[in-house]
């Protein structure tokens, strides 16, 4: 799946330049990077929520999900919440299961915690097959036990879909466990791209080298 080039603009100063990349199948492509620095605003872009600049298609094609930082719960139950994005009784109940929600499927999911509407939405999404997923922070809100749990199901979620999948985090940690590759964007601009082991431990820009430094791998 091939992104193309695009930007965004507000109020005439640029705060997104994207030069365009070539995303592989099967792969987890994290994006880390200084508050402001373009990363919730190009998953936006992608997903559809903001227009770029440019008008025009900016991928190749394919079904794409996308999890923003702050997730709806409807008006009725977990388990309903969740089967609205496919109706595989089964695989809602093994996912709930393999994320600690089983036991809240019947509470109003708009009475959920931060947490467990993260989980909620998180299972929610991955009801159905995509090409593209797009997650932002999805587990900002969780704590470590459910963290864990959640990067499971993501990445048995990639081997069983194929899909390519871009995770916004603000969290090296996560980014090392479970990312096949690493993007740092910096000031709007993707600085710079590459493995995981050699963007997060040899990193080229002074850069990406000072935020690795200031906030630890």
């Amino acid at each position: 799946m091939k992104l193309t080039p695009f930007s965004k603009t507000y109020e005439g100063r640029e705060v997104l330049d994207f030069p365009g990349m070539e995303l592989q199948p099967g792969k987890i492509y994290a994006i880390i990077g200084a508050n402001g620095s373009g990363k919730s605003t190009f998953a936006k872009i992608l997903a559809g929520i903001l227009p770029a600049d440019q008008k025009g298609q900016l991928l190749s094609g394919g079904d794409i999900g996308y999890m923003p930082q702050k997730n709806y719960a409807f008006r009725m139950s977990t388990k309903e919440n969740i089967l609205l994005n496919g109706k595989d009784f089964t695989r809602a109940e093994h996912l709930m299961d393999a994320i600690q929600l089983r036991h809240l499927e019947n509470k109003r999911a708009d009475r959920l915690s931060g947490g467990e509407t993260a989980r909620m939405a998180l299972v929610r999404l991955m009801m159905k097959r995509y090409d593209l997923v797009l997650l932002d922070e999805p587990t900002a809100a969780m704590d470590m036990e459910t963290t864990l749990l959640s990067e499971t199901i993501i990445v048995n979620y990639v081997r069983e879909t194929n899909c390519s999948l871009i995770l916004v985090t603000h969290s090296l940690q996560q980014a090392r466990r479970i990312a096949d590759e690493v993007w740092y964007f910096h000031k709007g601009k993707l600085l710079e791209a590459g493995s995981k082991k050699q963007l997060l431990y040899i990193p080229e820009k002074p850069e990406t080298k000072q935020f690795l430094e200031f906030y630890g791998v």
